[in-house]
């Protein structure tokens, strides 16, 4: 298949991504605080990293960065309609030079169905989970909150 210019994006971060329109994700409510993003892509940038970047078709100066919970946190499934093929992530904060203090964000879970290439960000009304979770412990308590 010849690529055109429409199967590309360039942006900052990443340079110039070529993409397959089956490599577009749709998130037809779009994400939370970010209604009117609806397609995205999932961008891995280092092979066999945890990370991965979510970047938006629409505003290409716009990628979350994003993890596989599970290599995080034991016991985190919080998405009882999950599907099997279905893949759970979460945002991730890392502070510029102290990735210590990374957090994800447990009550907001991004479930992406690969089927219909399809995702929504569910948010949970649940006080198990926070929107800062601490990946690493801390030494001391005296670090303050992360910024999200």
């Amino acid at each position: 298949m010849n690529l055109t210019k429409e199967n590309t994006i360039s942006d900052t971060r990443f340079g110039t991504i070529t993409y397959e329109p089956d490599d577009i994700l749709t998130f037809p409510q779009g994400l939370v605080g970010f209604p009117e993003e609806k397609q995205f892509l999932l961008v891995s940038t280092k092979q066999a990293s945890s990370f991965r970047w979510l970047q938006s078709l629409k505003h290409p100066e716009l990628a979350f960065l994003v993890a596989n919970p599970a290599e995080f946190v034991s016991g985190y499934s919080p998405v009882s309609e999950a599907k099997i093929g279905d893949v759970l992530l979460t945002t991730v904060n890392i502070p510029p030079g102290r990735p210590k203090e990374m957090t994800l964000n447990l009550a907001g879970p991004i479930c992406i169905d690969l089927v219909s290439r399809t995702g929504k960000q569910i948010v949970l009304d649940n006080e198990a989970y926070t929107t800062r979770y601490r990946v690493f412990a801390t030494a001391s308590s005296e670090s303050g909150d992360v910024a999200a």
